[in-house]
């Protein structure tokens, strides 16, 4: 995908004027966002990728201050979050049955952590998902501890972060002195001038879901569930099985265990496990596009 042209945003840059410049792009209806994906996917529509791309730059920008804590420029958290947010357009297909805004949190978060991480290069940690849970989650659990006001955590709130992270106190107590920076007012407004009525809180993004959000998330995933069972109709039996145990168990069941079920050697097994789930995903698309029309 080229490059869409976005409002001009650089760490230099005036981040109010471009915070009040993405909320000029309209937001998009779920057909208007189904129209506008079909377009890109079917004829390659880049006009109809920017739409995409610039309805959603709120939502970059209200993921980026989020990530406020780490001290890094929020412009270029936000820069590294456009790019992957046009990734996501870049990928998305409508005919899953869920919203943009849904697929591209991932990618948007996975662009910024990337940056993070890459920048806070001289923190011992990355080399473990626990380690990566820990500067992710710290200054969220102490926030939810009222502990974001305190220098050095103290030994009751180490041992509870600890605990629940599954990491060594010792890497709780260095992960807290490495990320500990002032704090600014929430309150403060946006523009230095004081200019305006936005403020840093108006930008913040609340840590819990909404209920609407709640509620969406819940019947997209029933819908999902659904969706899944009834499209396994599509498979027969031994391809059900193999791909249940492959792919849809916490725990996938090994190559070598499933080619000693059914007496074939592991490559076969492979086989039927990547032609079922083809069979499964054309199945799956095929009754997304039967609900739409019928909902049309």
């Amino acid at each position: 995908m080229a490059t869409p042209n976005l409002p001009s945003l650089t760490p230099e840059g005036n981040l109010s004027r471009y915070l009040q410049d993405i909320r000029k792009f309209p937001m998009l209806t779920h057909e208007e966002e189904f129209m506008l994906a079909k377009r890109w996917l079917d004829h390659d529509d880049v006009d109809a990728a920017h739409k995409m791309v610039t309805s959603h730059l709120r939502l970059v920008a209200k993921i980026a201050m989020g990530y406020r804590g780490y001290g890094l420029p929020l412009a270029e958290m936000i820069s590294e979050g456009n790019v992957g947010l046009m990734q996501a357009v870049k990928k998305f297909d409508p005919d899953k049955g869920f919203r943009l805004a849904t697929y591209a949190m991932w990618w948007i978060r996975a662009a910024m952590q990337e940056y993070i991480l890459h920048s806070w290069s001289l923190v011992k940690m990355g080399t473990t998902a626990a380690q990566k849970k820990l500067f992710f989650n710290l200054r969220r659990m102490k926030g939810r501890l009222k502990a974001l006001e305190e220098g050095d955590l103290s030994p009751e709130n180490v041992e509870k972060i600890a605990t629940e992270l599954n990491v060594a106190e010792s890497d709780v107590v260095s992960m807290n002195r490495r990320l500990a920076g002032p704090d600014s007012s929430l309150n403060a407004p946006l523009r230095a001038d004081g200019d305006g009525d936005s403020e840093w809180m108006d930008w913040l993004v609340d840590e819990s879901e909404s209920q609407e959000v709640l509620l969406a998330e819940e019947d997209e995933l029933v819908k999902r569930r659904e969706m899944l069972t009834s499209s396994m109709s599509a498979l027969n039996e031994r391809e059900q099985h193999i791909l249940t145990e492959r792919r849809l168990k916490e725990s996938p069941v090994t190559l070598e265990e499933l080619s000693q079920v059914y007496g074939i050697s592991r490559e076969r097994v492979r086989q039927i496990e990547v032609r079922a789930f083809e069979k499964l995903q054309k199945a799956i698309r095929n009754l997304a596009k039967e609900q739409r029309l019928a909902q049309a």
